[in-house]
């Protein structure tokens, strides 16, 4: 299954995968590929997408559908959302960022919150949103080690992505604050954020 654009690899008998050009539309893909006669289900990464199917019954021009989002042909069919959470800026790794990257505990907050958050991708735990769009100060590396249990709606940092953690987990990134109006996840309506939904993060007062 090729196409002039979208070559699509075996990813084992029952999916295939994409490599996506920078700049994808990840959130209308995501709506096509699962909207797509025969595929069960997709996921949509920053780099890659991934579809699975029956085996005994693969779908058919898929990477031509793939390429008409790739083109622009396609739009979706919901539009991104915006969302503002409250943080409580009193992460156990505030003062360990501010001394990190040369500065206050407060110029911390003040380049973590008010900016527009990007969810670039979902994974690692159910709902848990990689957001895109951190101040390049802030890009800094994983702990050393992981914590044993970060707290559910600890607001993290690690490398080029903030996100919260909507359960207790293990964790390696570093704790900013809690979000405190705010749980990414639910048993009954699921992620409460999807591909390309917009975040700013606030200060609670």
């Amino acid at each position: 299954m090729t196409s002039p654009r979208s070559a699509l690899e075996s990813f084992g008998d029952a999916a295939v995968r994409v490599t996506l050009p920078e700049g994808a539309d990840a959130r209308t893909l995501l709506a096509a590929l699962r909207a797509h006669p025969g595929v069960v289900d997709a996921v949509v990464t920053e780099r890659h997408a991934l579809a699975t199917f029956d085996p005994d019954a693969p779908p058919e021009r898929l990477a031509e559908a793939i390429d008409a989002v790739l083109n622009g042909a396609a739009t979706a069919a919901d539009k991104p959302r915006d969302h503002v959470v409250t943080v409580q800026y009193d992460g156990a790794d505030l003062e360990t960022i501010a001394d990190a990257i040369g500065r206050t505990p407060r110029e911390v907050v003040a380049l973590h919150a008010g900016r527009s958050y990007a969810v670039a991708a979902i994974g690692f735990l159910p709902g848990f949103a990689y957001l895109r769009g951190l101040h390049p100060s802030l890009v800094v590396a994983r702990r050393p080690s992981p914590r044993a249990r970060v707290a559910a709606r600890s607001v993290a940092i690690a490398g080029p992505y903030t996100g919260v953690y909507p359960f207790a987990s293990p964790g390696g990134w570093n704790l900013l604050g809690t979000a405190s109006d705010f749980t990414p996840f639910d048993p009954i309506h699921g992620a409460h954020l999807s591909l390309g939904d917009r975040v700013t993060f606030v200060e609670a007062s």
